[in-house]
């Protein structure tokens, strides 16, 4: 327990500390480029030399802390979070085939992650920042844009692509130099420390990802999306509710902001007067000093855009005071008009519904509109007389697209800021499925596959436990729990058919020595068959292999075919021993009625083995035994007995023993006969070839002679 506890936690050492290093790098330098005002950032060289080390998930944790901690000296660092990840990412595919040993590949990783953070950096600058953020940037551009003839966006786009060219430059050349002198022990160590198995090749992932495809979506993959689903869902839930709140309780506010100045003005007006001032206007000695007071409350009233005083008429709004547009608020607005004083101007669309309660002196809002100046929200606050009459409106507009553009750049800023964590917890989510789950799920699942497969060689199978054991998964869960059950149970397979197979080939021994024994019965009784089995036996294995070689009839022979045929071969005359020995060792020829009598010595033998087969309840060797033993004499033309099949209708083990041992009785000699030549034997057999033979047997017999002369030569010597 010692010995893995000190692997586990050695491993923890070479998983953190890079981390904590590649930060620390990324800080320093970082924040001296910042105290220098330098157009380099600096903040990548600990990523990349993460990413080069570690793989992916470090580099990323080393990019998203890198500018969480840069936020103490530089608070916009946070939106680059996403750039420092893009050069992790960037990183990784690059080492996965190239080095950092070569100069080209060198400038092709510089090439990539400069074009890609000096546009992505610059768009975060101009789009949310409100330009560049280094001052010797800014002279530049000044410098440059009169000069290339572009606006000022296209000429930060270059200046900025062409700085981060240099920063990346230094960037890579401190990772380089940092990675060259790593021994490459510990660079291996520290890529193979997230392991919680043993270590797999990149040929050996490659080939668990080819492996998976054939099941559809993988667990890494559906895990992935469901994190990204999840996470999305999450972030638009929290961030759809969060904005929604912040909208609502910012209109609420600045309604009850319009509804306190419209009252204070209300208050100050004086009511005896508005009829003078809607005719007159500035002729009207206290008109300027009413209006400079109306100027104040809007000060004072923050985010107020618009103060008014109107009079309702049937035809629509007569102004009374109408302000300027103050563009302090609101510079997008300053093309608003602004209305003299008697002006009438007819009610918007979006006041239609409320004409009657204006008519009626009735306090109406607030009222949403968006018309072709702004997107604002109205209230209409009664100023009435001393008898309680509405003499005029004191209206007052809060601006809505001031609010939008807010919440806007609010949520680019939100998305900045979560997209280097969102990709973070997503890069987790596939480190954690990888390490605990797919990678000990799929090689334990190729291995059992592999085992399967292998039931029938047993040195497969012990090698296949190996491999399986030899997988070292400890996830210290229940991945790991399954493997050690999986481990225990393939061993004890493999036991059990090491047994069977013991059984088995005991029992194949046994069967045999049966055969031999039966057949060495027969073969006693033929005082002129010397040999006989054995001979027949080595001619029938050499038949069955040359058709085997030359493919000649695939679906038939099998490895299992080609046993048991040469197997069942010795028993092909079992049915002699229902013949008399005097017809049976009879020295001279047979007469007809003998000759009938041994004829029927292949349906003895096929009598005999049918009573076997459904004794041992139909063992392949013995259907063949049974097919030599009866047709083993039946002729390719059908001229044969005992039934006078032909061709292909015979059955092949029949066919192959025919051949087997029409040569044999050639070149034997007998009480009847001497030994036949050769080649006299081998010139009766092709002649018999198509005839009385399979050609395709005898084609077979007559390419391999060396082998036939070698079984020949043995007997006769014998």
């Amino acid at each position: 327990m010692k010995i893995y506890s000190g692997r586990i936690d050695r491993n923890s050492m070479l998983r953190v500390f890079p981390i904590f290093a590649g930060v620390t790098l990324n800080v320093i330098l970082a924040y001296i480029s910042y105290r220098t005002d330098m157009f380099l950032f600096a903040d990548t060289s600990g990523t990349i030399i993460v990413a080069a080390l570690g793989g992916i998930f470090p580099a990323i944790v080393t990019a998203v802390i890198t500018n969480a901690w840069c936020t103490i000296f530089n608070s916009d660092a946070i939106y680059f979070s996403v750039v420092n990840v893009l050069m992790a990412v960037i990183t990784v595919r690059f080492v996965r085939t190239h080095s950092f040993k070569k100069i080209t590949h060198i400038l092709k990783l510089l090439g990539m992650t400069a074009l890609v953070s000096g546009v992505l950096s610059a768009l975060i600058q101009w789009g949310l920042l409100g330009g560049p953020q280094v001052s010797s940037i800014v002279d530049m551009v000044d410098a440059l844009s009169p000069t290339l003839h572009l606006s000022k966006f296209p000429t930060f786009l270059i200046v900025n692509t062409l700085a981060n060219v240099i920063d990346k430059g230094i960037t890579i050349g401190i990772a380089a130099s940092v990675l060259f002198f790593i021994p490459d022990k510990i660079k291996q160590e520290i890529k193979d420390s997230d392991w919680r198995q043993r270590p797999l090749s990149d040929d050996e992932k490659q080939a668990i990802k080819e492996w998976g495809k054939s099941n559809g979506v993988s667990l890494r993959g559906r895990t992935t999306m469901m994190l990204i689903f999840v996470g999305l869902s999450m972030v638009l839930a929290i961030g759809g509710i969060g904005v929604g709140m912040y909208f609502s309780n910012t209109k609420a506010e600045k309604t009850e902001i319009a509804w306190n100045a419209a009252r204070f003005a209300a208050d100050y007006i004086d009511t005896d007067k508005i009829a003078e001032y809607a005719e007159k206007g500035r002729m009207v000695p206290d008109y300027a000093e009413t209006e400079k007071m109306l100027y104040k409350i809007r000060e004072n009233s923050q985010g107020v855009l618009y103060l008014y005083v109107v009079r309702i008429t049937e035809e629509g709004c007569q102004f009374v005071f109408d302000l300027d547009t103050d563009s302090s608020i609101d510079p997008y607005n300053m093309y608003a008009p602004t209305f003299v004083p008697g002006e009438i101007v007819p009610f918007e669309e979006a006041f239609e519904p409320y004409v009657p309660a204006l008519l009626a002196g009735e306090k109406v809002g607030p009222v949403e509109s968006d018309d072709i100046w702004n997107w604002v929200l109205t209230v209409y606050y009664p100023v009435k007389d001393d008898q309680g009459k509405c003499v005029c409106y004191v209206g007052a507009d809060v601006s809505l697209d001031y609010l939008v553009r807010y919440i806007r750049d609010f949520a680019i800023r939100a998305l900045l800021i979560v997209a280097g964590f969102f990709i973070l917890i997503i890069s987790f989510g596939m480190r954690t499925t990888g390490i605990y789950a797919m990678y000990p799920i799929n090689s334990v699942a190729e291995c059992v596959e592999h085992f399967t497969h292998s039931e029938e060689n047993q040195k497969a199978l012990d090698n296949n436990v190996k491999r399986l054991r030899s997988l070292d998964i400890r996830t210290g869960d229940e991945t790991e729990k399954l493997y050690r059950e999986i481990c225990d149970m393939a061993l004890n397979v493999a036991e059990q058919m090491r047994d069977i197979r013991h059984y088995a080939e005991a029992t194949a021994q046994m069967q045999n020595g049966l055969i031999i024994t039966m057949a060495d019965m027969v073969e006693n009784r033929d005082s002129d068959t010397g040999a006989h089995i054995q001979k027949t036996a080595a001619y029938v294995k050499i038949i069955v292999e040359g058709l085997k070689k030359k493919g000649y009839y695939p679906e038939k022979i099998t490895p299992k075919y080609m046993i048991d045929v040469v197997t069942s071969a010795p028993l092909h005359d079992v049915g002699k021993i229902n013949i008399s020995d005097t017809i049976l060792n009879k020295p001279g020829k047979l007469t007809d009625e003998e000759y009938e009598i041994m004829k029927t010595h292949t349906t003895h033998g096929k009598r005999i083995m049918e009573q076997a087969i459904s004794t041992v309840q139909g063992e392949n060797y013995l259907k063949e035994a049974r097919n030599m033993a009866a047709y083993h004499h039946e002729r390719w033309d059908g001229k044969g007995y005992p039934e006078g099949l032909h061709g292909q209708v015979i059955p092949l083990s029949a066919r192959i023993m025919a051949v087997a041992d029409v040569f044999d009785a050639l070149t034997s000699p007998r009480v009847y006969k001497p030994a036949f030549p050769l080649e006299k034997a081998l010139e009766i057999l092709n002649d018999g070839a198509g005839t009385q033979f399979d050609p395709k047997c005898v084609e077979v017999f007559m390419d391999a002679l060396p082998e036939v002369q070698v079984v020949l030569k043995k007997y006769q010597d014998a």
